[in-house]
């Protein structure tokens, strides 16, 4: 009897983070679970506020408390609960076995420090390196992400690179340490599609040169198409579809993926009105005791949507997974 030898890096379950404020608990995220192995890419897509950006803040111990609590849940990366891990076992893994990629580049680059000093800190932290050794480990990351002149380049501010080379930067030092996990927070927001090309190919490559796995958070569908091998879709803090990127794609199940697919501007015929989502995303301070996607929802049958509790994400399909709402899943 052959078993399958199990390749997972990553795999979070039940995850909940909610954010205690003056005016109420703010549900952030609620239920989430997924996996990721080894070498592989994950999207998360969504609108602003359904809490992409909080699932993976919430793994590495980023958020701040108070406000934010979180209330439930498992993150289990190489035998550690990562969210029942003390700070100084976080410390260990933030920067060294996990990176980050944050969206805003000249705000996660301290502007009074140059950039050989902000390259060399995670070699002196992790790996015990400096001096002579450190700088040529920094020039080197440099030089695989395209910097010219590294040498010369290595001594300057942040302030005196463009956003795609800050970019460049960024991808630099979350790779120095040649992390297993790399998580990338809408790292193309601020960039022209050129760049952004630039940009997606060479994470790309480096987690192909480093069989790096990568989570992958963004709004824009056309970069997961193009980067992801499986795809989360949330919605109002809750995973409402997850499926293989080709499934995803070739059969959305969920009425907000459908939406989602359908605003595309490109997938719409010329000289026709661009298709929106209409209203906004609730309240998550107080959220809907039903579908949350309910009022917005005009794909499927809204009269159907579950009104006395939350859809729970079920298998429809062979490995293709959506909430359980009548009304969302209608007309398919």
């Amino acid at each position: 009897m052959k078993f399958r030898v199990s390749h997972v890096l990553l795999d979070v379950k039940n995850l909940t983070t909610r954010f205690h404020t003056r005016n109420g608990v703010v549900h952030a995220v609620e239920d989430v679970s997924f996996s990721l192995e080894k070498g592989k890419t994950l999207g998360i897509v969504g609108e602003s506020g359904s809490g992409k950006s909080v699932t993976c803040y919430s793994l590495l111990g980023l958020l701040p408390m108070p406000p934010g609590r979180i209330e439930g849940g498992s993150a289990m990366f190489g035998g550690i609960d990562l969210l029942k891990a003390s700070e100084k076992e976080l410390l260990k893994i933030r920067g060294k076995r996990i990176s980050m990629i944050f969206q805003d580049p000249m705000t996660s680059l301290n502007p009074f420090m140059r950039i050989r000093d902000q390259l060399t800190e995670p070699l002196e932290l992790h790996e015990n390196l400096s001096g002579k050794a450190a700088l040529t480990r920094a020039i080197d990351a440099l030089a695989e992400v395209g910097i010219p002149d590294p040498e010369k380049r290595i001594s300057s501010y942040p302030h005196e690179f463009s956003g795609g080379m800050r970019q460049r930067v960024m991808i630099a030092m979350a790779l120095i340490t040649k992390p297993e996990l790399l998580i990338c927070d809408e790292p193309t927001t601020a960039l022209d599609v050129t760049v952004q090309k630039q940009v997606l190919d060479l994470i790309r490559e480096r987690q192909r040169d480093l069989g790096t796995a990568v989570i992958f958070i963004t709004h824009d569908l056309a970069v997961v198409s193009e980067m992801c091998d499986a795809i989360n879709v949330m919605y109002a803090g809750r995973i409402v579809e997850s499926a293989a990127r080709a499934d995803l794609f070739s059969k959305p199940l969920h009425a907000y993926t459908r939406s989602l697919l359908k605003s595309i501007p490109a997938a719409q015929p010329k000289g026709q009105p661009l298709i929106t989502i209409p209203g906004l995303p609730p309240n998550l301070a107080n959220p809907p005791r039903g579908c949350a996607f309910q009022p917005r929802n005009l794909i499927g049958d809204a009269k159907l949507c579950i009104t006395d509790h939350a859809p729970e994400l079920a298998e429809i399909l062979p490995g293709h997974f959506a909430q359980n709402c009548p009304g969302c899943l209608a007309s398919a």
